[in-house]
This record gives C-alpha cells, structure tokens and sequence, in this order.
C-alpha cells in the first residue's frame, strides 16, 4: 500500500512542477504589440476549436457511456465473474466501466487542453526570447512542451492509481484507458486535419502560388496554420501520449494477473482462475512505481537541457539528449531499488531496460532517416533538383525502408522480455518505454511552439537572426517529433499486443488459429483497416486544403490590396474553413475505430476479432513507421534546402520540396501519429465488449 502511495506522491509533484513551470513562462516578456496581437489571435482561434471539438465529442462520450453502463457493466457482470480474475470491491453496484471510461475521456481531453493553453501563451514569448540568444529562446519553448509532458504524465497515473484505490481491481482501468483512447483518437485526427488542411493550403496558395514567404501576414491563410499547430501538434499530440502512458500501464496491469495466479514455470505453465489475487499484490503496484519514479526522473532530467549559441542541430540534439539519457538512467535506477524493495524477480529491471533501450533505437533510427544532418534527408533533398515527381518518390521509398530497423528492435524486446518475464514482461517493456514520457514529450512538444515563434516573428518583421533562431528550434523540433513519434509506435505495438491477450483471458480462448477461416477472416479485415482509416484522413486533408486554397486565391482575386499591404487578409474565414472541415471529416474515422471491432465479434465470432488485432497490429505498426519518418525526411528536405542548400530558397529545388513537404504533412501529423491510437483503441474495445461475444 506504500509503494501504490508512492506513485500518487509523484502525480501530486508532477502538478506542482507544471505550476512551477507555467509560472515561469508567463512572467517573461511577451514582445512588441503587434506580437502580441498575433498570439491572441492564436489563442483565441485555438480555443474556438477545441470548444467546438469538445462539445462534440462530449456529447459521443455520453452515448459510449450509456452503451457500456447497460451491456457491460450490469448485463455481462456475471461472465466477467465466472472468469475469476481480480477483485470487484464493494462497489459491484455501481456502472465501475463507464464511470471509468468517462473519467478517462475528461483526463484525456483535459491533457490536451492544458497543453495547448501553455503553448499558446509560450510562442509569442519565446520569440521576445530568440531577440536575447537561441539558448533563452530554448529554455521557455523547451519548458512550455515539459508543462504538457510533465501533467499528461501525472494526470494519468493520478487518475489511474486513484480508480485502483477505490475499485481495488483492474477491470475498471480498462474503461479509463478507453476513454483516454476514444478522444485520443478524435483529438489526432481532427486537430492533424485542422492543421495539415492550413499547412498545405497556405504553403500551395501562398509559398508556391502567389511567391511570399511562409509565414508572411499577407497570406489569409497564416493564422490557420499557427492556430493548427497548437490544436493538432500540441492539443492532439497530448491526448496521443497521455493515451499511450495510460494504456501502457492498464495493460502491464492487466496481465499481471496472468503473472500472479500462474502456477509452474515456462512451457509447463498453466493459468489457475481459482487463485485469490490481492489488488496491492506486487505485480500489480510496479507498473504504478516505475511510472512514478519515471515522473521524477523526468523533471530532473529537464534541468539538464542546455544549449550554447552555436545554432547547429547536432548542437540542440545533444541538449535535448542529455536530459533524456539522463532521466532514462535514473529510471533504471529507481526500477532496480523498486524490484529489490517489492522482492520481484531480478529479470523484470531487466525487461525495463530493454523497454528503455528499444525505444532509443527506434528514436534514433527515426533520428537518423528524417534530421538533415545525415545523408538519407540529404540524398532527399538532392531528388528535389529533377522536380516533386522525384522527392515525392524518394520519400516514400525512404519511409518504406526506414521501417526495417525499428520492427526488428520491436520484435527483439518482444523475444528478449517474453523470455525473461513472460508476457507481463512484454507490458512491462512499454512501461519501461514510456516512463520517462515527461521529458521525452517536452522533445517533441516544444517543437510547435518554436515553429509558432518564427511565424510571429515572420509576421511582425523581427530582424533575420531571430527568425533562424526560431527555424533552428522548429527543424530540430521536426527529428524530434520523428523520435516521439517512433516511441509512440514502438509502446503501441507492445501495448496492443498485452491487450490482445488480455483480449483473449476475456473471451476464454487460449489461441487464435491462423488455419480456421473465421480468424483468417478477421486478420485480413484488420490488415485493411489501418489502410482504410489512413486513407479516410488523408482523403480529409485533402479536401480540407482544396477549400483552403480556393479561400486563399479567392482572397487575392477579389482584393487586391493584400499583396501590397493596403487590405488586411480575412484570417477569420481560413480559421473557420478548418475547423469545420476538421469537425465533419473526424467523424466517420473515429467511428470506424469503435465500431468495426464490435460489429466484427458480434457478426463473426470472438476468434475473427482476434484475428483482426493481429492484422491491424502487424500492418498498422508498419504504416505509421513509413508515415511518420517520410513525413519528417520531406519536411526537413525542405528545411535543408532554405538553410541554404541546392540553390536556397525561392530555387526551383525549393519549389519542389514544398510540394514534398504538402504530401508529408498530413502523413506525420495526421495519419500516422493516429495510427498507433488506431490499434490500441481496436484492442480495447475488444477487451471491454469481448464478454458479449462468448
């Protein structure tokens, strides 16, 4: 009971440090007047999306709720009993799923929300801060991207280790992580729609159409993009990870139950339903632990990121670097004291440590195929002198092969900690991945922030140097984005996989054989799905940008003025075209994910929804790796390119690697960093309804 106490300490210094943080920020200089103006344009149109985003989603929260208190709660309770697994408390009287479910939904948008909130306020002060030196410029968007690593972080493992508390079974975890999942999933895909759908309008109509620079206030377009940076990149990206620690943590918990109550050891191992299993028991409270010490680390690896003048990428990537190496060494440390204290078997430090290392090789793989430094972006970008035809094929096959190294160190951590612990041990690697998710969010976090600095630098004329301090912050905030992406990918693949077994503890089935049709079946619909939903979203940016351009081009046509500064652009309209674009176009993805499993185990059988996990695992996992780090190459490309390769900017290079950069937006923003929220949420609709399908 200590040690679960222990875990609550580290949520309740996460909220302090954030509170620190925040303060912090808000007490530096936030510029001129006009940089002012601009940013509270960007807060006020971010916070008009996320509320009608809300109202949406809060109204879909409350029929999944309704749906889950009647046929899961109460109507199956009794087959969740005669499966014998965990205590139901004395609270059996209560819909314990949907409470759960519903509460995770608000944490999870709450996460996002308190991200974006922080960022909004950050951008314009980072830009006063790039006029003083990069390292000043570094410090606030770095601290504003830990404000939503930090509380996404201690959000979930407060709400998570107080539901265990009072419920004192795992069962209910399940709903919250569905929650978190549901809006997760939306949050991504409508924010990645919203901001790709301004991106790629203002970079058609504005950088390659009419000739200006990005970012120039000329462009109607220019205010959407900044807006959508915030609502997809920081509001969705927060709800993704806040997402992936949750379900990271429900499902190593979920499976401890599997690790307790087996009797016998390797293949003479057998699952023994009738043992009585203490919800403090030890497999149960480590996952809380080790996600407490990882907050902890976390926030002391913060104040390791550190950066000179010099305003290289190699330079920032070893600042953010040593915070990272550093909280993920004092992670290892606390798991070795945690495991010693709770007298668990020494190998379970171990599968922590392969958890933390296959993350890093998945980090630095997508490292190495997307940051300009290193010779595939290069080769990328040289592709762009023959035309976007060229860079556009270049990056797919890129993306393509850079899959390679990160499946194999996924399938590797699988082999190594299924041998080391079992299953329980392939839930605990993405624990052991996703703990020190504090610092390695901030990473990524801050990365929209510095991209937001420039644009209000751009907008407001700041002098040259402060512009490539802002574009040095937003080109490395493009690898790291890759990286976190990677580590999203990497914890999804073991997390969906622990919660396919869970799946299968549910329904009673102790294999899914690949020779009867029915799971045959189901395998080969959820290898489509990740391609039907990925094609759903960028179908969405697609049509999005189509009206975005049309806006912008009508804008220039029917006034005049706004090239030569006598009329001010309509940035009103470009922000509403994007919200209701992003609103209509979330819908039908986002219901696919809930519904298809459903209809699936209801239509089929509990065989064929087991089949379709292993599907939408295997393909999934693939596709998000192509998209997110052909996206990143692209983008960088680009940035290499304005750094002044291959001619610079305005070259006929640059030309076509914009284009490149349009195609990849919506691939690392929109659909691939979905994707991975697509296999969990599969997975955990399956455990939640499975009970129905027996």
């Amino acid at each position: 009971m200590g040690l679960i106490i222990t875990a609550l300490v580290g949520a309740g210094c996460a909220a302090l440090f954030s509170i620190y943080l925040t303060r912090g920020i808000l007490a530096e200089d936030t510029g001129t007047e006009a940089m002012r103006q601009i940013a509270a344009a960007i807060q006020e149109g971010a916070a008009a999306f996320l509320r009608r985003e809300y109202i949406f989603l809060s109204a879909f929260v409350v029929l999944v709720a309704a749906v889950i208190a009647v046929f899961v709660d109460f109507d199956v309770l009794d087959k969740f009993e005669e499966l014998g697994i965990g205590e139901q408390g004395n609270l059996t009287d209560l819909p314990r799923t949907a409470i759960a479910y519903v509460i995770g939904a608000i944490a999870s948008a709450s996460a996002g929300y308190i991200g974006m909130n922080i960022a909004v306020r950050a951008n314009v002060r980072t830009a006063a801060k790039a006029r003083v030196g990069l390292n000043p410029a570094l410090r606030i968007a770095f601290s504003s991207g830990a404000v939503m690593g930090i509380t996404a972080t201690g959000l979930s493992l407060l709400c998570l280790t107080t539901l265990y508390l009072i419920f004192q079974d795992v069962r209910p975890l399940v709903g919250f992580a569905f929650g978190a999942s549901s809006i997760a999933l939306f949050a991504r895909v409508g924010g990645g729609i919203f901001t790709k759908a301004a991106d790629v309008g203002a970079d058609l109509s504005g950088k390659i159409e009419a000739g200006i620079p990005e970012d120039d206030p000329r462009n109607p377009a220019v205010i959407a993009d900044q807006v959508g940076d915030n609502v997809g990149d920081v509001a969705g990206m927060g709800a993704d990870l806040f997402e992936s620690y949750t379900g990271a943590i429900v499902a190593t918990m979920s499976l401890a139950t599997v690790a307790i109550v087996t009797v016998g050891e390797n293949e003479n191992a057998v699952f023994d339903p009738s043992a009585i299993i203490d919800y403090d028991s030890d497999a149960f409270v480590l996952p809380l632990l080790i996600m407490g010490i990882g907050i902890f680390a976390s926030i002391i690896g913060t104040f390791l990121v550190r950066t000179g003048e010099e305003a290289s990428i190699g330079r920032l990537l070893w600042a953010l670097r040593t915070g990272v190496f550093g909280a993920g060494a004092l992670v290892l440390l606390g798991t070795a004291v945690a495991v010693l204290a709770l007298d668990l078997e020494f190998e379970l430090f171990w599968v922590v440590l392969v958890g933390l290392v296959t993350g890093q090789v998945i980090g630095t793989a997508s490292e190495y195929y997307t940051a300009y430094e290193y010779r595939p972006t290069q080769n990328l970008a040289a592709q762009s002198e023959t035309g976007a035809a060229t860079i556009i094929i270049g990056g797919l096959g890129l993306g393509m092969l850079s899959t390679a190294v990160p499946l194999l160190a996924i399938v590797a951590a699988i082999g190594i900690t299924f041998e080391l612990a079992g299953l329980y041990g392939i839930a605990l690697a993405a624990v052991g991945m996703l703990a020190p998710l504090g610092i390695t969010l901030a990473t990524d976090a801050y990365g929209p922030v510095a991209d937001n600095a420039g644009g209000i630098a751009e907008q407001t004329h700041l002098p040259a140097e402060v512009r490539q301090r802002t574009d040095a912050l937003d080109s490395l905030g493009n690898t790291t984005a890759a990286t976190g992406k990677g580590f999203a990918i990497g914890s999804a693949v073991l997390t969906a996989l622990a919660l396919m077994v869970s799946y299968s503890q549910v329904v009673g089935i102790d294999t899914f054989n690949l020779l009867e049709v029915e799971v045959l079946v189901g395998l080969l619909i959820g290898a489509l799905m990740p391609f039907v939903f990925g094609a759903l979203t960028m179908l969405a940016v697609g049509r999005a940008a189509k009206e975005m351009v049309n806006e912008v081009r009508r804008q220039f046509r029917e006034h005049p003025g706004i090239m030569d500064g006598t009329e001010q652009p309509d940035y009103t309209r470009a922000v509403s075209i994007s919200t209701d674009g992003a609103l209509r176009e979330m819908i039908l993805p986002g219901a696919l994910a809930v519904t298809v499993p459903i209809l699936v185990g209801a239509l089929i059988s509990a065989e064929a929804l087991g089949g379709l996990l292993v599907g939408s695992i295997a393909a999934g996992s693939l596709l998000a790796l192509m998209m997110a780090n052909a996206g990143g190459a692209w983008d960088n490309a680009k940035k290499y390119i304005e750094a002044g390769a291959l001619g610079g900017k305005g070259s006929d290079a640059h030309k076509a690697a914009v284009v490149g950069d349009t195609v990849g937006d919506p691939f690392k923003d929109t659909s691939g960093p979905s994707m991975n929220i697509l296999l969990k949420l599969m997975a955990i609709v399956a455990v939640v309804f499975g009970p129905l399908f027996i």
